[in-house]
């Protein structure tokens, strides 16, 4: 094929190139992946204040958060895409400059339309994930491989988790453009161990940039997730979001038919349906809906005032500290992922870390009583997202071919975006609608919560019941396919 003869002749006249130290690749790439999915939970404890702090209102002030994911949802498949075309450190390198710039347009202004801006930059740099997973594919041995795959897919969860607590303790110590030095500062450290530790990839597959796939993606992609996002506050049934939600439909049907007949299409419909490539993705969607559970009850619940009977009244600070041992949980369990899926395969992985999701929700239900309970419960949910986030890479570019892993991996990535923006909106319904009220504020009641962990647990058993329709590789899977497909 045309595609093998371009990898192949790209990766034999590198063969002085510089070769990356193992460790310190890994560490680079983790890193990056740490603070681009930091960019997530950045301003959720000055969100209370954006309206005063931006001199606008509430809803308008949302868009500062939402603006990241929707940026974030768009440059993911194109960022992969463009790896894989033009080379994927290249394409890192402008994420972390994207992220730097935002962060400095954010740290310079106070009104609305820069901070939309910024976070928008900030939130496009999350493309560097998946870019991250396909040179560790293309760099490291194979037996190096799975591990490192792992470490670097559960950074999406990591960060999120880590983000909280140092966001908290920034803003609650110092005026609140210091979040965004601080992330720009990160960024640059970011991009400088990038230029000297991760080597270009010699994988790359020339090809014509499918503009027209682009566009139609991201138009099909803002339409669907301003509608869920903007569901709550505009009205489900209002005239905006079913407008929003039938263009999306519409142009993601032009869009496939569109890239069906694309000689290089952004995305590979044709090895997108490949049912290990369709379940793992579908199986994502749910994962990421029953990750954001976590992201969203548990500090809510944490804050709640002692007077509703099931808070305890602790400062996002304090919050933050005690919800921040997921992330390292996460951490520890993603090389115990990577041996399990070495040995049993990444189906068995995820099928186990959706099923732990499960009964971590299934324990917040039942330990609500006190603070370690809650640590408990969300520590629980968290191993079953280190097992699971690690696991699906290895079963997506098993299944692809090498020259588009960083495309596959950023398909694959969106899928998990998609999951925790239906998780935002369907999960922030209930909490909203679910009430008590204490003195003059409407607070979410203690069936809320209960509804929400019911929730996110159902959506973890739909993860494990789509993981058991991925089919099973006779031939090695996970670590061997990851290191000599």
């Amino acid at each position: 094929m045309n595609v093998a003869a371009d990898v192949s002749s790209t990766a034999s006249g590198s063969d002085d190139r510089r070769r990356p130290v193992p460790a310190l690749l890994i560490a680079t790439l983790g890193m990056v992946g740490v603070v681009v999915s930091l960019m997530q939970t950045l301003v959720i404890p000055i969100i209370p204040s954006l309206p005063t702090l931006l001199n606008t209102s509430a809803a308008n002030a949302s868009w500062v958060v939402t603006a990241t994911l929707l940026a974030g949802a768009v440059a993911t498949p194109i960022s992969g895409r463009l790896g894989d075309m033009f080379g994927k450190r290249r394409v890192l390198f402008t994420n972390l400059l994207l992220l730097i710039a935002g962060s400095v347009v954010c740290a310079m202004s106070s009104t609305l339309v820069p901070e939309i801006v910024g976070r928008s930059l900030q939130g496009a740099a999350v493309g560097a994930i998946p870019l991250g997973i396909s040179i560790m594919r293309d760099e490291l041995p194979a037996e190096r491989v799975g591990g490192a795959i792992a470490i670097m897919s559960a950074t999406l969860g990591i960060g999120g988790a880590l983000g909280l607590p140092i966001s908290a303790a920034i803003a609650q110590n110092a005026d609140w453009h210091a979040l965004f030095w601080t992330s720009g500062g990160l960024g640059v450290l970011c991009a400088v161990l990038v230029f000297l530790f991760v080597p270009e990839s010699p994988v790359h597959t020339p090809a014509k940039f499918d503009f027209g796939g682009a566009i139609g993606l991201s138009v099909a992609l803002l339409a669907l997730l301003i509608g869920i996002t903007k569901g709550a506050d505009w009205g489900w049934a209002s005239a905006r979001i079913l407008i929003l939600f039938a263009v999306s439909a519409v142009v993601f049907l032009a869009w496939g038919a569109y890239e069906l007949r694309q000689r290089s299409p952004l995305v590979d419909l044709r090895v997108s349906a490949r049912p290990r490539v369709l379940f793992t993705n579908v199986a994502s969607i749910a994962v990421g809906f029953a990750l954001y559970g976590m992201s969203l009850a548990f500090p809510q619940l944490l804050m709640a005032p002692e007077q509703t009977g099931y808070g305890f009244g602790l400062s996002m600070v304090d919050a933050g500290l005690v919800l921040a041992p997921t992330g390292f949980m996460m951490m520890l369990l993603s090389p115990v992922s990577a041996r399990l899926s070495a040995s049993r395969g990444p189906k068995v992985t995820l099928a186990l870390g959706s099923a732990v999701i499960a009964v971590g929700y299934l324990c917040a239900v039942v330990l609500m009583n006190s603070v370690w309970e809650i640590m408990v419960a969300s520590l629980i949910v968290a191993a079953g997202v280190g097992l699971a986030y690690a696991a699906m890479p290895a079963l997506i570019m098993s299944a692809v071919p090498l020259s588009e892993t960083a495309a596959a991996n950023g398909l694959n990535s969106l899928m998990r975006s998609v999951g925790t923006s239906t998780s935002s909106a369907v999960l922030g319904v209930v909490l909203s609608q679910m009430t008590m009220q204490l003195g003059p504020h409407m607070l979410p009641s203690r069936e809320g919560f209960h509804t929400t962990f019911l929730i996110a647990m159902v959506a973890a058993l739909l993860a494990l019941g789509l993981t058991t329709l991925i089919p099973v590789r006779k031939t090695a899977d996970a670590a061997a396919t990851l290191g000599h497909a």
